[in-house]
């Protein structure tokens, strides 16, 4: 991160996260700053909508980036037994929900992201990382082109598409924030409910959780919710197995192996 952006009575340091394009500026006077650089274009609107920390200004470079200054939040991420909680469906609920956001986001052009077409890009990065042949994979895809009918001519909504407990934050006011929206797609709003019930729900809570999100758990909706499950599942594990990251690879490998014995023989 150029100094320049700033000026000299900043200090700017790395802030962590995968993509390595995020900084803390800090000056003299304890002000804070959460830069990064190319994040995405419609932060305005949910700093706007207080869905993330507040956006202080945006800059473009000489360059063509483009970096943004966000109010730095003092606070911590959820737990994993606080998902649970009701303030976490109810914030979901409101960005599926949310008129302005979808409008937006398909103003900036985005393109619906269909079953068929995740399905093709998780067949061609198989292919890519030599393991679209091992039984487990086949196994996977076979049930998802199967079942691919019961997730067509869905609502599309923004999902944010990495509903991880550690990218909910909790400031010190007490207000709940989703952070790091680099990988949201429009798409059913399914893809972010498999990844939120099957983490962090238990399954007898399934329907009351829904309930407050403002829809019932019936068959179309559970067929749907399993579909995304395995589709995700299976994302995580090429990605992780294209980092080189044998570790987490190895987990959602072994997730996939166990939800076969749900899903596959249906």
């Amino acid at each position: 991160m150029e100094q320049h952006v700033l000026g000299s009575d900043w200090l700017i340091t790395p802030a962590g996260g995968t993509s390595g394009e995020a900084y803390l500026a800090e000056n003299s006077q304890q002000q804070k700053l959460f830069l990064k650089r190319n994040s995405s274009p419609f932060l305005a609107i949910l700093s706007a909508e207080g869905i993330v920390p507040k956006l202080v200004w945006t800059k473009r470079l000489a360059d063509g980036d483009v970096i943004t200054a966000q109010k730095w939040l003092e606070g911590r991420v959820l737990s994993k037994d606080e998902m649970q909680q009701e303030a976490v469906v109810q914030l979901m609920s409101k960005i599926h929900h949310s008129s302005e956001i979808l409008h937006l986001f398909m103003r900036m052009g985005k393109k619906p992201l269909e079953p068929w077409h995740f399905l093709v890009q998780l067949q061609e990065k198989s292919r890519s990382l030599s393991v679209l042949n091992t039984s487990f994979v086949q196994q996977v895809i076979q049930f998802l082109t199967q079942h691919i009918k019961h997730v067509e001519n869905h609502r599309k909504v923004v999902c944010h598409a990495d509903v991880n407990h550690e990218n909910w934050l909790l400031g010190e006011d007490n207000h709940l924030y989703l952070i790091d929206w680099d990988n949201a797609v429009l798409a059913d709003p399914a893809m972010d409910l498999s990844m939120m019930l099957y983490q962090y729900i238990p399954r007898d809570s399934w329907d009351d959780w829904l309930q407050q999100y403002g829809i019932e758990l019936d068959q179309p909706l559970l067929a749907r919710i399993q579909w995304y499950r395995l589709a995700q599942s299976l994302s995580y594990y090429l990605w992780h197995l294209d980092q080189g990251d044998e570790h987490e690879s190895e987990k959602w490998k072994k997730q996939l192996l166990q939800e076969q014995a749900l899903f596959i023989n249906r």
